[in-house]
């Protein structure tokens, strides 16, 4: 394969692209501040089927999306997954509607710190001593909101957490990026049907209005897209590369909670930050070095 394939450029804009989307999710959340975030994401599942299983067959990865629901190991790695993205995905949309912004920045900021320490103690991958510096400041800065605002790192650490858990599990489950969200909507379609039946449909809905029916509709289409610039930008650029585009997202979601929702950053909240932002910077300074050495 060509040196251009692999080349950050090449895949840079997909990256960008993901990550923009991402980064923007709340003002898409914002306006759905009436429903409950259950409700949300019970249609977030079911728009979200029609979209990926669309993705799936223009990809030619429906051999994929039937071998993940008839492989036993398989479907219960993903099954594992639903569970843990639909957590990540609660908790997060909770959050944005109850003015919690800045916890759900923190919590994306620590997760690929996250994915270092779950790859030390799930893989048994070795940390070195700059990425073992970067997680001890990282924790160092977790500490002090935990012991000075016990109530505003629940969120960040339930989204780190959950997501770190939840690429670790897909990391173990050989199944294309957009067959295996095709497959974990496919498993949580019924689950969410029956709760919008059963009474998790409120008035103020789906069909109260056209701005919000158009706004749940398309969340299939905003969960699905970055998805897919993101499985795209995997495949042409390097994945040291591509770790440094993921802090995008929540840097946006950090200003927006600042300046756009005007949320106080008390001085534990802004000591935390600091202590995760010199984590990634450590963490980051590391990567480059290694990427240097490799070149070399």
């Amino acid at each position: 394969m060509s040196r251009q394939t692999h080349t950050p450029q090449n895949g840079l804009p997909f990256a960008l692209a993901a990550y923009l989307i991402w980064g923007m999710m709340p003002l898409y959340i914002k306006p759905l501040a009436g429903l409950s975030a259950f409700e949300i994401l019970a249609h977030r599942i079911l728009w979200s089927l029609p979209v990926a299983l669309g993705f799936v067959w223009i990809l030619k990865q429906a051999g994929d999306y039937r071998a993940a629901l008839t492989d036993r190991r398989s479907l219960l790695t993903m099954l594992a997954s639903s569970l843990l993205i639909s957590i990540n995905w609660t908790v997060y949309m909770w959050a944005i509607m109850h003015n919690q912004v800045m916890s759900t920045s923190l919590g994306y900021y620590l997760n690929p710190l996250v994915n270092v320490l779950l790859g030390r103690l799930v893989l048994k991958e070795q940390l070195n001593r700059w990425q073992a510096a970067a997680v001890v400041v990282a924790a160092t800065g977790v500490g002090i909101l935990l012991f000075e605002e016990p109530g505003a790192i629940w969120i960040s650490i339930t989204l780190a957490l959950s997501f770190g858990t939840y690429g670790l599990v897909r990391k173990m489950t050989p199944v294309p990026a957009v067959a295996g969200l095709a497959v974990e909507v496919t498993l949580l379609a019924p689950i969410a049907a029956g709760a919008l039946l059963l009474g998790l449909a409120s008035s103020a809905g789906f069909g109260s209005s056209s701005h919000i029916s158009l706004l749940l509709m398309g969340s299939g289409l905003m969960t699905a897209i970055p998805l897919l610039l993101f499985a795209t930008a995997a495949r042409r650029m390097s994945y040291t590369a591509l770790g440094f585009v993921q802090y995008v997202a929540p840097t946006i979601v950090f200003c927006l909670s600042v300046f756009v929702w005007k949320e106080p950053l008390y001085p534990a909240k802004l000591l935390c930050f600091a202590c995760i932002w010199a984590a990634i910077a450590i963490f980051s300074a590391d990567a480059i070095r290694r990427m240097r050495g490799a070149d070399a």
